[in-house]
């Protein structure tokens, strides 16, 4: 069985956002399909195609939304369970990345044209954001292990 990382990096070579390859390289675990995670990935590339949250960090945020995130209405555990595991994802991958803003990660504003065309000239799609992927997944997996014990 093929690791996380190699099923996200995967998922992102086969033209994927960076959000959809993190969630659906956990879609099994989280009990949602594979279409289904794809789909609800869909948005958050490129930090919402607004230069915002990298979408990697974004994708492994709903991933640990669907394993430790609140559902019941008044659970103050399930709150700061949510919280903790999110305060972890953002705050490691800003520490390993150097931010977690897409726009600062890119060096550049994907909002604008010149932003775009200057990340398709330096290869920052095919060769940074893969990196973010894969830091994303194994921020992830550390959380995920960290939350077991």
């Amino acid at each position: 069985m093929d690791s996380h990382k190699e099923k996200a990096l995967e998922y992102f070579s086969d033209k994927y956002h960076c959000s959809q390859a993190v969630l659906a390289a956990y879609a099994k675990e989280c009990g949602i399909s594979e279409e289904q995670a794809l789909k609800l990935g869909s948005c958050f590339g490129s930090g919402m195609r607004k230069g915002e949250v990298c979408g990697a960090c974004t994708g492994a945020l709903m991933v640990l939304g669907l394993l430790y995130g609140q559902s019941k209405k008044a659970d103050p555990e399930e709150r700061q369970r949510a919280d903790k595991v999110n305060d972890l994802m953002t705050d490691q991958f800003k520490e390993a990345n150097g931010s977690y803003i897409c726009n600062e990660l890119l060096g550049c504003d994907v909002r604008t044209s010149e932003g775009k065309q200057y990340a398709l000239d330096n290869n920052l799609f095919t060769e940074f954001c893969p990196k973010m992927v894969a830091s994303a997944v194994e921020i992830l997996d550390g959380i995920i292990e960290e939350m077991k014990g």
